[in-house]
Formats: structure tokens, C-alpha cells, sequence
């Protein structure tokens, strides 16, 4: 298997051969690109690794933020608010990342609450760090929604440890049964803790699906929700900076993982780029082209070594 050092080869001409080797073509980076007017990045296998930085990633941010290019960081992680996780990554980093360039399962969750459920009471099942991001919309908690008389549009399933009780999953069942909107901030079954391979609050997700026979609306990847937030949010941006109104086809998601990454951006509208320096390595894309896995929105529209590689090309191309 390929070591991330094999991954980022300084050569040209070797990044080229490892990319032709695993394809069996060489990708066109360059024109992949053309016309991209903002970025999604993939957290964990595109900026971080085992939680610490990737060889070029700081550097890639940097020319990002130097040339004013809009990009927004997204991930399925939940637990915590955005402030909580900018600070963390910038303490990784050594340098600042603002809060407002980082969209997370729970925030767009809150956001989706915000537009479509407005003012209206909420039943919300997440972290007491990452239930700040419903601030200044009606939260009603578990005990007040624990009867007939209180009645939410919205019941919100995400990262809540220990209070993913059956108590409140038995709440949240009822409010759903009983009207509620279903929402899933991810659908993760699994994920991996020091303490080894943990279970996950999709695992919970899945189960009250087949309770209720119903499928939640999921806010996280590969969810087309997370996307068109995260192409809103950029639109925003581009506006006040004064440019044109942004399509969703002028934005890259650049990510390692071929489903939640580069399908679920593709089905979403953006274009999909991918980077081997995390799930998908050059061996597991040679594998799934080898495989005939690289159909439809599976296939990245474009394949860099790492992000300094996609930002590197995408600002020559620029000009």
C-alpha cells in the first residue's frame, strides 16, 4: 500500500505516473478546474490526518486566503460547535481558521432547521457544545417534549452521548410518529476513538428508520443538504465581494472518500475532486478503476496527489 510520502512526490512527472497508474489515464487537473470560483474541503484525509495536519495543507490554505479565494471546510464530524473546532484546527495548524469557513453536520442541521422550521419548537438531541448552534431558535428539551401536550416540527438526531438515552430516542420516536419532521445529522454507523472502533449515533439513526419506516432527511455528507449550504454560504460571499451570483457548478468539493465526497457533491450539482492522501490512496483507486467502481458520480472529474497539488493547479489556472 502507498504511503502518503509516495502520495506527494515532488516530481511532476511521478505525481503524473502514479495517477495514470491507478486510472489508467491521466487526469486533466487543470481543466477539472477551469472555471472554479470557490472550494468545499474535506476535513479528515484532505486537511488533517490522525488529527494533525497534512504535508502542504497549511500551505494550500494559506495560498487560498492570500489569492481571496472563498472555500468553506466540511465535515460529518458533530460534537462540538464550529468556534470549538476553528480553535482546534488552529491550534493544529499555527495559524487562525475562522469559525465562519467551517460547516459541520450540526451546523448544517441548524441551518436547515433555520430555514425551513423557523420560530417553531425543535426537539434537538446533540452535544451541549454543538446545541449552540441552534442559538436563538426554540429549543425544547427532552422532559418538556415528553408528553401529548408539547408538540415539535422538527425532531433532530445527532452526536449526544450519553444522552442518546432510549428515553430520549423513545421522545424523539413519538414527536416523529406523531407529525415531527425527521432529521439525521449523519448517518455514520461506526467511528474510530482511542478507545478503538466505537459505535456511532447513525447506528441509532438506522434503527429508528425501521421503527418508524421512514428514511430521515441526513444533513451531513453525502447528503445534498450539507452541499447546498455550504454553496449558499459561498454565494454569500462572492455577493458581498461583488462578484456574479455563484452556481453550484462553479464549486469543487475536494475530498478522499469517492461516496460521501465526490458522489455526494456531483448528485449535488458540484463538481467532484479528489485527493489521495486519506481513504482513497492510489492503491484503492486503482482498485476500484480495476473494479469498474468509477461510474457515474463515483468518478472524481479530477484527481490531485494532495491539496496543495488541487490548489496549486487551480490557481495557475486562474491566472
Amino acid at each position: 500500500m502507498s504511503t502518503i510520502d509516495d502520495l506527494t512526490a515532488s516530481s511532476p512527472d511521478a505525481r503524473r505516473e502514479v495517477l495514470h497508474e491507478a486510472l489508467g489515464e491521466t487526469p486533466a487537473l487543470g481543466e477539472a478546474l477551469d472555471g472554479v470560483r470557490a472550494l468545499v474541503l474535506d476535513a479528515d484525509g484532505v486537511l488533517l490526518y490522525a488529527s494533525h495536519p497534512l504535508p502542504g495543507a497549511v500551505e494550500a490554505l494559506a495560498m487560498l486566503e492570500a489569492a481571496g479565494f472563498p472555500y468553506r471546510v466540511v465535515t460529518n464530524y458533530s460534537l462540538a460547535h464550529r468556534a470549538t473546532l476553528a480553535a482546534a484546527v488552529s491550534r493544529r495548524f499555527g495559524r487562525p481558521v475562522l469559525p465562519a469557513t467551517i460547516i459541520t453536520a450540526a451546523s448544517a442541521a441548524a441551518a436547515h432547521t433555520a430555514l425551513h422550521h423557523p420560530g417553531q419548537p425543535l426537539l434537538v438531541l446533540a452535544s451541549p457544545d454543538a446545541l449552540r448552534e441552534w442559538t436563538g431558535q426554540h429549543v425544547v428539551a427532552p422532559d418538556d417534549a415528553d408528553g401529548p401536550d408539547q408538540r415539535v416540527v422538527a425532531a433532530v438526531i445527532g452526536d449526544a452521548g450519553d444522552d442518546l438515552s432510549f428515553r430520549n430516542l423513545d421522545i424523539a420516536f413519538r414527536q416523529v410518529r406523531a407529525g415531527a419532521a425527521f432529521i439525521a445529522m449523519h448517518k455514520n454507523l461506526w467511528w474510530v476513538t482511542p478507545k478503538g472502533i466505537t459505535l456511532d449515533a447513525g447506528a441509532l439513526v438506522v434503527g429508528l428508520e425501521h421503527a418508524l419506516g421512514r428514511r430521515a432527511t441526513v444533513t451531513g455528507k453525502p447528503s445534498p443538504v450539507v452541499f447546498r449550504q455550504a454553496v449558499r454560504e459561498l454565494a454569500a460571499e462572492v455577493a458581498i465581494r461583488g462578484g456574479s451570483p455563484l452556481r453550484a457548478a462553479e464549486v469543487a468539493m475536494v475530498g478522499d472518500d469517492l461516496d460521501s465526497d465526490v458522489a455526494g457533491a456531483r448528485r449535488a450539482g458540484l463538481r467532484g475532486i479528489l485527493v489521495l492522501t486519506g481513504k482513497t490512496n492510489r492503491t484503492a483507486l486503482q482498485a476500484a478503476h480495476v473494479a469498474g467502481q468509477l461510474r457515474g458520480p463515483r468518478r472524481p472529474q479530477g484527481v490531485g496527489t494532495d491539496l496543495l497539488d488541487v490548489v496549486s493547479a487551480l490557481l495557475e489556472r486562474r491566472g
